[in-house]
């Protein structure tokens, strides 16, 4: 069967079983992003006794401002060939020689403007730092496809295999540099080894070789869906970095470091369980885009499932920052904690209607998307901007502010263009901030209690708050219902995981 048959057969084969794929998927991925994060937070814990917050404030400066270039490097073509409807060989091994051309030529600017990144921020260490960490868009660049393909063909348990292994390689190399007093190097050394690993991984996972560029592969649908998605990744990069630039700018390298210890702390987890949530849902919502009553279900388990799992925790951060900030960071990282509390804030709000984002992509509505990421930026970037008046506080305080404003306007938008359960995600959210407001309370009482500093009142925090939280859900039918339908989901998983296997003719594209 040629390539284009085999991706129509698995076009038509896949629904029969794709629930199944997808709880399964969600297992996988879960389970991967949750030991990335345990080396996530491992990291920062290490790594944080050794390094100086002028260590991350350098490295923060850098990826605040090149990092711009990584998303013209994949150009929006890795979530374009996840969605679209087919894809052949031919298009696929075109999608892989644009990415890497883009990574290689973005390498060779990024190398060139250091100095100039150098001087706006007067560093002189940012010019070898900015040089060596261009090589990532290059590896970036050519992973790119294989990450898709793996991806397309939902072969999540590839994926998560290599996240961890290269979070995992990544971590132990910057450790030993640490102790041998390599300083920044250390964390320079964690992005490429880390980049270098997942490289290898993916296209070892992958198992296929690219052929040469075909002329006559049609392109152009995958291209004006990916060039969408550079505009609406641009203003999203531009409103989630204004942040560290600010702070860069005007309050220097040691402030910097400060906000970024609190932002490795909590977001970066964060986004490395909220966008592999997308690796699930992107082929699962595109798969049935054209079944309302079923693309409805999805979509509102889909909130359900990331809401209770995720925001609760986030509302333990919220309430007891302070603690936490003491045990794994050290006492004189303190003022770290009201960063902390305030970007748990802002995560749980921008978590709430992350579904929307996934609606988007799932049905190729990337220009109103755009539209409205014009919008939420401008919002954003305003609350920063006011907000830096009060200092790195003030910052963070900018950054919770923002989701707060225009989350509940996304619902209006989205609504404009494409049917949507907005009253059943609506009232689900509401049930969620209402869970959110009692853990907080829970843990911060539980902390306070304890005396707020060492391990008993962390314990304490968490456990207390988390155990008011399911209190809470108990006694509340609705909210029973909600915490049911997500606690079904693992037992689902691990049931039909002997049935949840992918067919010869569900692979995808294979060279």
């Amino acid at each position: 069967m040629s390539d284009l048959g085999q991706e129509a057969a698995a076009g038509a084969a896949a629904p029969a079983d794709l629930g199944r794929r997808a709880v399964r998927g969600a297992a996988v991925i879960l389970t991967g992003q949750g030991l990335k994060i345990v080396i996530q937070v491992l990291s920062v814990v290490v790594l944080s006794r050794v390094l100086s917050p002028r260590d991350y404030g350098l490295i923060a400066m850098v990826t605040a401002v090149i990092g711009v270039a990584d998303i013209f490097r994949d150009l929006g073509l890795s979530t374009a060939a996840v969605q679209a409807r087919s894809l052949s060989g031919p298009q696929r091994a075109n999608l892989f020689w644009i990415n890497t051309a883009i990574g290689a030529v973005l390498a060779a600017i990024a190398f060139a403007v250091a100095p100039v990144l150098a001087a706006v921020y007067d560093e002189p260490d940012l010019v070898p730092i900015g040089r060596v960490l261009a090589l990532t868009f290059l590896l970036n660049g050519v992973a790119t496809q294989y990450r898709a393909d793996l991806n397309r063909r939902l072969r999540f348990t590839r994926i998560a295999v290599a996240d961890v292994a290269a979070a995992l390689s990544g971590f132990v190399a910057a450790v030993l540099l640490a102790v041998a007093g390599a300083g920044f190097w250390s964390l320079v050394g964690q992005q490429l080894v880390q980049y270098g690993v997942m490289l290898l991984l993916v296209v070892v996972g992958g198992g296929w070789r690219p052929h040469r560029p075909s002329r006559s592969a049609p392109m152009g649908g995958l291209l004006r869906f990916g060039w969408h998605m550079v505009g609406t990744q641009l203003i999203g990069y531009a409103a989630n970095n204004v942040d560290s630039v600010i702070i860069g700018t005007r309050f220097g390298a040691a402030s910097l470091g400060l906000y970024n210890r609190a932002f490795q702390l909590l977001m970066t987890p964060l986004t490395q369980v909220r966008g592999p949530s997308t690796q699930v849902a992107l082929p699962l919502l595109s798969a049935v885009q054209d079944d309302g009553a079923r693309f409805s279900h999805y979509v509102r388990q889909g909130q359900l499932a990331l809401g209770y799992t995720l925001i609760p925790g986030l509302g333990v951060m919220i309430g007891a920052a302070g603690p936490l900030v003491s045990v794994l960071l050290g006492p004189e990282w303190g003022d770290v904690a009201p960063l902390l509390s305030l970007l748990a804030l802002a995560g749980a709000l921008q978590t709430l209607g992350f579904v929307n984002y996934w609606v988007y992509l799932a049905r190729g509505l990337t220009r109103p998307l755009l539209q409205y990421s014009l919008i939420q930026a401008g919002i954003k970037i305003s609350c920063i901007a006011i907000g830096s008046h009060w200092g790195v506080v003030g910052v963070a305080a900018g950054y919770a502010l923002g989701p707060a404003l225009s989350w509940p306007l996304s619902f209006w938008w989205l609504s404009r263009v494409t049917e949507l359960p907005t009253r059943a995600l609506v009232g689900s959210a509401g049930r969620i901030v209402a869970v959110l407001a009692v853990v907080v309370a829970a843990s911060w009482t539980g902390g306070e209690v304890t005396g707020g500093t060492g391990w008993w009142s962390v314990a304490v925090a968490v456990t207390g708050g988390i155990a008011v939280g399911l209190a809470v859900c108990s006694l509340v039918p609705a909210l029973r219902r909600d915490v049911g339908t997500v606690a079904r989901v693992a037992p689902r998983a691990f049931r039909q995981r002997r049935s949840a296997g992918v067919t010869p003719q569900e692979e995808g594209t294979r060279q």
